[in-house]
């Protein structure tokens, strides 16, 4: 049987108070760092969201990102019930939640450290026991799924992007089946040519549908988000 995808694994930032971009650190060239790996954590320390993050108390630079998209959006509105896919390490859940939402289940494979009110799940999405339970935990149908799950990368551009989007049509067929009228999907998605089937499934369920770049999403990133709002209903 073929393994499911797995996320990458991250580790939450640590807290500061630094904010914004002073001049780049450069970090000492550990022997035991790739090139790759020096370059990564030097991107790093100098990325002014990361930054941001710290100084702001979010676990991930993510933050900014479903910040950007609920500005957009409107997603965490009063009394919404929102389920987060791909949680960790939780910088999505926390945005929600300061912004008013007090009804939010998410799932992980990795662990995520408590954020009252969220009920959150250590397992596999892709588990056909995941959905019934975060519906459960939730109290009923979500207002919003949102999804920032990415698989482990390979290092082949084809095979990478084929996973995430499998991962996306998932979470997609998801938010289909459990969503409230009017309610809305959002995932992260990198820019390819495999995106037209999971787009054109979700015209046929929303009103509208589109990507979007947020400003946190790095420049020279492929990484962008499919916006689908409008549920149509069942």
């Amino acid at each position: 049987m073929t393994e499911p995808p797995r996320k990458r694994m991250v580790k939450p930032p640590s807290g500061g108070t630094e904010e914004g971009r002073g001049k780049p650190a450069r970090l000492k060239t550990a022997k035991i760092r790739t090139p790759s790996s020096q370059a990564w954590l030097e991107r790093q320390v100098n990325d002014p969201f990361a930054a941001k993050a710290r100084a702001h108390g979010y676990r991930s630079r993510a933050a900014y990102k479903i910040t950007e998209l609920d500005d957009r959006l409107k997603l965490f509105k009063p009394g919404a019930r929102i389920i987060d896919l791909g949680l960790a390490p939780g910088g999505w859940t926390q945005v929600a939640i300061e912004r008013g939402v007090k009804h939010i289940a998410g799932v992980d494979l990795l662990p995520v450290e408590p954020l009252p009110p969220a009920h959150i799940l250590q397992m596999d999405f892709t588990d056909p026991e995941c959905g019934p339970m975060l519906i459960e935990l939730l109290g009923g149908p979500p207002d919003a799924v949102i999804s920032d799950m990415a698989p482990n990368t390979v290092g082949h551009r084809r095979t990478d992007h084929l996973r995430i989007m499998g991962l996306i049509e998932i979470a997609a067929d998801f938010a289909i089946s459990v969503l409230k009228p009017g309610g809305a999907f959002v995932a992260k998605a990198f820019q390819g040519g495999e995106t037209a089937p999971v787009m054109g499934l979700l015209k046929q369920h929303f009103t509208e549908v589109k990507n979007l770049k947020p400003k946190a999403s790095r420049a020279d990133s492929s990484e962008v988000y499919i916006a689908a709002l409008g549920f149509k209903g069942r």
